[in-house]
Protein backbone atom coordinates (compact mmCIF):
# COMPACT_ATOMS: atom_id res chain seq x y z
CA UNK A 1 0.00 0.00 0.00
CA UNK A 2 1.32 3.43 -0.92
CA UNK A 3 1.86 5.73 2.04
CA UNK A 4 2.34 9.45 2.56
CA UNK A 5 4.23 10.28 5.77
CA UNK A 6 4.03 13.78 7.22
CA UNK A 7 6.16 15.67 9.68
CA UNK A 8 3.97 17.63 12.13
CA UNK A 9 5.49 20.95 13.29
CA UNK A 10 6.09 23.29 10.38
CA UNK A 11 4.58 20.85 7.90
CA UNK A 12 0.99 20.16 8.93
CA UNK A 13 0.65 22.95 11.47
CA UNK A 14 2.34 26.20 12.41
CA UNK A 15 3.17 25.51 16.05
CA UNK A 16 5.93 28.09 16.40
CA UNK A 17 4.11 30.66 18.55
CA UNK A 18 3.04 28.12 21.18
CA UNK A 19 6.52 26.55 21.23
CA UNK A 20 8.20 29.92 21.68
CA UNK A 21 5.73 30.86 24.41
CA UNK A 22 6.77 27.74 26.32
CA UNK A 23 10.45 28.66 26.04
CA UNK A 24 9.78 32.25 27.07
CA UNK A 25 7.89 30.99 30.12
CA UNK A 26 11.16 29.43 31.28
CA UNK A 27 13.05 32.70 30.93
CA UNK A 28 10.29 34.63 32.70
CA UNK A 29 10.34 32.12 35.57
CA UNK A 30 14.01 33.01 36.05
CA UNK A 31 13.20 36.72 36.23
CA UNK A 32 14.02 37.66 32.64
CA UNK A 33 11.80 39.24 30.04
CA UNK A 34 10.71 37.03 27.11
CA UNK A 35 13.74 36.46 24.90
CA UNK A 36 12.43 34.80 21.74
CA UNK A 37 10.16 36.47 19.20
CA UNK A 38 7.16 34.44 17.96
CA UNK A 39 7.75 35.43 14.33
CA UNK A 40 11.45 36.25 13.99
CA UNK A 41 12.51 33.08 15.83
CA UNK A 42 10.02 30.67 14.25
CA UNK A 43 12.79 28.71 12.52
CA UNK A 44 14.43 28.01 15.89
CA UNK A 45 11.12 26.79 17.31
CA UNK A 46 10.93 24.03 14.70
CA UNK A 47 14.31 22.70 15.85
CA UNK A 48 12.82 21.77 19.23
CA UNK A 49 12.69 22.78 22.86
CA UNK A 50 16.38 22.43 23.62
CA UNK A 51 17.30 24.54 20.59
CA UNK A 52 14.99 27.33 21.78
CA UNK A 53 16.39 27.26 25.29
CA UNK A 54 19.95 27.16 23.98
CA UNK A 55 19.33 30.20 21.80
CA UNK A 56 17.62 32.11 24.58
CA UNK A 57 20.16 31.40 27.30
CA UNK A 58 22.91 32.17 24.83
CA UNK A 59 21.44 35.60 24.13
CA UNK A 60 21.17 36.20 27.86
CA UNK A 61 24.85 35.35 28.29
CA UNK A 62 24.09 32.60 30.78
CA UNK A 63 27.28 31.21 32.30
CA UNK A 64 26.27 27.53 31.89
CA UNK A 65 23.82 27.22 29.03
CA UNK A 66 23.66 23.43 28.92
CA UNK A 67 23.01 23.15 32.66
CA UNK A 68 20.23 25.73 32.35
CA UNK A 69 18.68 23.77 29.49
CA UNK A 70 18.69 20.58 31.54
CA UNK A 71 17.15 22.39 34.50
CA UNK A 72 14.38 24.06 32.50
CA UNK A 73 13.48 21.49 29.86
CA UNK A 74 10.76 19.83 31.95
CA UNK A 75 9.30 23.27 32.73
CA UNK A 76 9.15 24.00 29.00
CA UNK A 77 7.39 20.71 28.28
CA UNK A 78 4.89 21.26 31.10
CA UNK A 79 4.02 24.75 29.89
CA UNK A 80 3.70 23.57 26.31
CA UNK A 81 1.52 20.63 27.36
CA UNK A 82 -0.84 23.01 29.17
CA UNK A 83 -0.98 25.52 26.28
CA UNK A 84 -0.39 23.29 23.27
CA UNK A 85 -2.99 24.70 20.92
CA UNK A 86 -3.51 28.36 21.87
CA UNK A 87 -2.02 29.90 18.71
CA UNK A 88 -1.33 26.78 16.63
CA UNK A 89 -3.15 26.49 13.30
CA UNK A 90 -3.20 24.02 10.45
CA UNK A 91 -1.69 25.27 7.23
CA UNK A 92 -4.34 26.12 4.60
CA UNK A 93 -5.63 23.16 2.64
CA UNK A 94 -4.23 20.43 4.92
CA UNK A 95 -7.51 18.67 5.63
CA UNK A 96 -8.78 18.72 2.04
CA UNK A 97 -5.46 17.44 0.68
CA UNK A 98 -5.20 14.54 3.11
CA UNK A 99 -8.83 13.60 2.62
CA UNK A 100 -8.19 13.51 -1.13
CA UNK A 101 -5.16 11.26 -0.64
CA UNK A 102 -7.11 8.85 1.53
CA UNK A 103 -10.03 8.78 -0.87
CA UNK A 104 -7.53 7.88 -3.61
CA UNK A 105 -6.38 4.90 -1.55
CA UNK A 106 -3.21 6.16 0.09
CA UNK A 107 -2.33 5.40 3.69
CA UNK A 108 -1.26 8.42 5.73
CA UNK A 109 0.98 8.67 8.80
CA UNK A 110 2.79 11.19 10.99
CA UNK A 111 6.47 10.88 11.90
CA UNK A 112 7.53 13.71 14.21
CA UNK A 113 10.31 14.60 16.63
CA UNK A 114 7.71 15.96 19.04
CA UNK A 115 7.23 13.59 22.03
CA UNK A 116 4.46 11.14 21.20
CA UNK A 117 2.12 12.20 24.01
CA UNK A 118 2.29 15.84 22.97
CA UNK A 119 1.89 14.96 19.30
CA UNK A 120 -1.20 12.86 19.99
CA UNK A 121 -2.69 15.64 22.13
CA UNK A 122 -2.05 18.28 19.47
CA UNK A 123 -3.43 16.18 16.64
CA UNK A 124 -6.54 15.49 18.70
CA UNK A 125 -7.06 19.17 19.51
CA UNK A 126 -6.58 20.14 15.88
CA UNK A 127 -9.25 17.59 14.96
CA UNK A 128 -7.14 15.68 12.45
CA UNK A 129 -6.48 12.41 14.28
CA UNK A 130 -8.94 10.43 12.09
CA UNK A 131 -6.94 11.42 9.00
CA UNK A 132 -3.92 9.29 9.96
CA UNK A 133 -3.33 5.55 10.22
CA UNK A 134 -0.28 5.85 12.49
CA UNK A 135 1.72 8.34 14.53
CA UNK A 136 5.34 7.95 15.62
CA UNK A 137 6.84 10.51 18.00
CA UNK A 138 10.32 11.33 19.25
CA UNK A 139 10.09 8.87 22.13
CA UNK A 140 8.01 6.12 20.53
CA UNK A 141 11.24 4.28 19.67
CA UNK A 142 14.76 4.53 21.12
CA UNK A 143 15.80 6.74 18.17
CA UNK A 144 14.29 9.73 16.39
CA UNK A 145 14.59 11.27 12.92
CA UNK A 146 16.86 11.41 10.97
CA UNK A 147 17.44 7.81 12.06
CA UNK A 148 15.33 5.77 9.63
CA UNK A 149 13.67 3.58 12.28
CA UNK A 150 10.81 5.99 13.19
CA UNK A 151 9.93 6.50 9.53
CA UNK A 152 9.96 2.77 8.87
CA UNK A 153 7.72 2.21 11.88
CA UNK A 154 5.29 4.91 10.74
CA UNK A 155 4.85 3.29 7.34
CA UNK A 156 4.62 -0.22 8.71
CA UNK A 157 2.09 0.71 11.42
CA UNK A 158 0.01 2.46 8.79
CA UNK A 159 -0.09 -0.77 6.81
CA UNK A 160 2.00 0.55 3.96
CA UNK A 161 5.12 -0.45 2.04
CA UNK A 162 8.27 1.59 2.62
CA UNK A 163 9.38 1.29 -1.01
CA UNK A 164 6.09 2.91 -2.02
CA UNK A 165 6.14 5.86 0.36
CA UNK A 166 7.05 9.54 0.40
CA UNK A 167 7.96 11.97 3.20
CA UNK A 168 6.45 15.46 3.43
CA UNK A 169 8.52 17.72 5.69
CA UNK A 170 10.03 21.14 6.26
CA UNK A 171 13.55 20.75 7.66
CA UNK A 172 16.96 19.30 6.99
CA UNK A 173 16.08 16.55 9.45
CA UNK A 174 13.24 15.45 7.18
CA UNK A 175 15.49 15.61 4.13
CA UNK A 176 18.10 13.46 5.86
CA UNK A 177 15.46 11.00 7.03
CA UNK A 178 14.14 10.47 3.51
CA UNK A 179 17.67 10.03 2.20
CA UNK A 180 18.47 7.49 4.92
CA UNK A 181 15.39 5.46 4.02
CA UNK A 182 15.77 5.91 0.28
CA UNK A 183 12.38 7.50 -0.42
CA UNK A 184 11.36 10.78 -2.11
CA UNK A 185 11.12 13.91 0.01
CA UNK A 186 8.79 16.85 -0.51
CA UNK A 187 9.77 19.98 1.41
CA UNK A 188 7.25 22.76 1.99
CA UNK A 189 8.21 26.31 1.12
CA UNK A 190 5.52 28.05 3.19
CA UNK A 191 7.39 27.59 6.48
CA UNK A 192 9.73 30.11 8.15
CA UNK A 193 12.61 29.32 5.77
CA UNK A 194 10.51 29.89 2.67
CA UNK A 195 12.20 28.93 -0.57
CA UNK A 196 15.58 28.87 1.15
CA UNK A 197 14.73 25.27 2.04
CA UNK A 198 15.32 24.38 -1.63
CA UNK A 199 19.06 24.43 -0.89
CA UNK A 200 18.52 20.87 0.41
CA UNK A 201 17.55 19.73 -3.10
CA UNK A 202 14.44 17.68 -2.29
CA UNK A 203 12.81 15.56 -4.97
CA UNK A 204 9.96 18.06 -4.96
CA UNK A 205 8.81 21.25 -3.23
CA UNK A 206 5.35 22.38 -2.27
CA UNK A 207 4.14 25.96 -1.85
CA UNK A 208 0.52 25.00 -1.18
CA UNK A 209 -1.38 21.91 -0.08
CA UNK A 210 -3.64 22.28 -3.10
CA UNK A 211 -1.00 20.58 -5.27
CA UNK A 212 -0.21 17.73 -2.87
CA UNK A 213 -2.46 14.99 -4.33
CA UNK A 214 -1.13 15.57 -7.85
CA UNK A 215 2.44 15.79 -6.56
CA UNK A 216 2.15 12.49 -4.70
CA UNK A 217 0.70 10.85 -7.80
CA UNK A 218 3.79 11.95 -9.73
CA UNK A 219 6.20 10.64 -7.11
CA UNK A 220 4.30 7.40 -6.50
CA UNK A 221 2.86 6.77 -9.97
CA UNK A 222 1.54 3.24 -9.48
CA UNK A 223 -2.12 3.16 -8.53
CA UNK A 224 -2.69 2.33 -4.83
CA UNK A 225 -3.88 -1.18 -4.23
CA UNK A 226 -6.98 -1.67 -2.11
Amino acid sequence: MQTVVFDLDGTLADTSADLIAAANACFVARGYAPVLHPLDDAVIAFHGGRAMLREGFGRLGHEDVEAAIDADFDRLLAHYDAHICVHTTLYPGVVAAIEALREAGYKTAICTNKPEGLAVKLVDQLGIAPLFDALIGADTLPTRKPDPAPYLAAVERAGGAVAQSVLIGDTETDRKTAAAVGVPCVLVTFGPEGEAILRLEPEAAMASYTILPALVAQLLPARPQG
